[in-house]
């Protein structure tokens, strides 16, 4: 992997090699990063109040230049603009201690950076809120081109620990399944995003109670192929998403973006210090996510948090995609996923070597390598179910 910092910690390096492979450009994320070289070598935690400051100089500057590109009448050059921006501050704040003051304050603003990028960058993706429990989960749905004709089929692209809502968007991951006739939901659900930043909710074992929740959202929709939506899910969505898909039967297909099966052993090992961890302040942001505020209570809880017995119940099309030297997630679990779904009909495991890129967790050290691999099996998957339910009808 690329790192920016040679001495630093990997959290900020997988920050600045997430941001440039997810549009940023590598003059501004330099010109960002540069001053804080020093603060890298203090400890992830400690400098990451400076890690906000640079990145938010550089979101200041993009905003003034994104601006005067408007007035101007440039809504291309404008758009590109509030893109990056978008960008550069999603990461800035997915590096906060849950108890940083400026978390919130951050996050909106974000918010705010995104909904300018669709209407200057990206004018089919819009905002929706997905009916759950007595509330709404937020969303931004990306409306592929073939909807415009008929109804399409969806992908729910769903969270890991620490991502949000606004980091698919800056993936681009929306806009290769688009380019194959796919719309895509993606999703903040519990425990995740703004679900939990400005709603409060927190996250729960059984992913099928949101999951089913945007089912139904989508198939009431009338430029939705109700039969044939997907489930996908990087990072600690390498849970959620088989989860999901093990127990709504609605869903189509499902892909572990970065396996995820046994999460609560994940965490036994960080607690030795073995693997590297996603964020700063570690511990403080995952009982945050969980709703918990004892470690050693929720080491125990966190146990329940694994496919083992579930992956089992797949009976759609899984796909598992694993980097080789993915220091957050052995690749053993990857293979565990595999091998135990064994009802499943059309079964892949996809590991990104060295040699290629993409080896990392979730590939994020070449992420549109695995992004389009991606989106190419659930666009041919879709295709498969649709010849299959055409046969069956004639």
């Amino acid at each position: 992997m690329f790192e920016y910092f040679p001495t630093g910690p990997y959290t900020w390096n997988l920050s600045v090699v997430a941001t440039l492979n997810s549009g940023g450009l590598i003059d501004e994320v330099d010109r960002a990063c540069r001053p804080i070289k020093d603060a890298a070598n203090n400890g992830e935690d400690a400098g990451t109040p400076n890690f906000l400051r640079a990145w938010t100089t550089l979101t200041d500057q993009l905003v003034g230049q994104a601006e005067e590109a408007e007035k101007a009448g440039h809504t291309r050059t404008a758009g590109q603009l509030w893109f990056r921006a978008s960008n550069y501050l999603a990461q800035a704040e997915r590096m906060l201690a849950h108890s940083d003051p400026n978390r919130v304050p951050t996050y909106r603003r974000m918010l705010e950076l995104a909904q300018k990028a669709f209407e200057t960058h990206s004018p089919r993706v819009s905002r929706v809120e997905v009916p759950y429990e007595g509330t709404t989960l937020p969303a931004y749905l990306s409306r592929a081109p073939a909807a415009d004709d008929g109804p399409v089929p969806v992908v729910v692209l769903v969270n890991g620990l620490d991502s949000t809502k606004e980091h698919m968007y800056a993936s681009r991951h929306w806009e290769e399944l688009a380019a194959r006739g796919i719309s895509c939901l993606m999703l903040d659900q519990p425990g995740t995003g703004e679900a939990l930043r400005l709603q409060g909710l927190t996250g729960r074992v059984d992913a099928e109670a949101w999951g089913a929740a945007a089912v139904d959202f989508l198939q009431a929709r009338d430029d939705v192929d109700g039969d044939r939506i997907g489930v996908v899910g990087w990072s600690l969505g390498g849970y959620y998403a088989p989860r999901a898909a093990a127990f709504e039967p609605r869903f189509a297909l499902c892909v572990a973006w970065g396996a995820n099966h046994d999460w609560g052993a994940v965490q036994r090992r960080r607690r030795e210090r073995e693997g590297e961890r996603p964020v700063p302040h570690y511990w403080e942001h995952v009982l945050w996510v969980w709703g918990h505020t004892d470690l050693d209570e929720f080491i125990e809880f966190a146990d329940q948090v694994n496919l083992e017995g579930t992956v089992e119940r797949i009976r759609v099309p899984f796909l598992v995609a694993h980097g080789a030297n993915d220091r957050q997630i052995p690749l053993e679990m990857a293979h565990r996923s595999y091998d135990q779904a064994v009802n499943s009909p059309k079964r892949e495991l996809r590991v990104f070597t060295p040699d290629e890129g993409a080896t990392e967790h979730i590939g994020l050290d070449h992420l549109p390598h695995v992004s389009t691999f991606i989106a190419d099996w659930v666009a041919d998957t879709f295709a498969e179910l649709a010849h299959r339910k055409a046969g069956a009808a004639s």
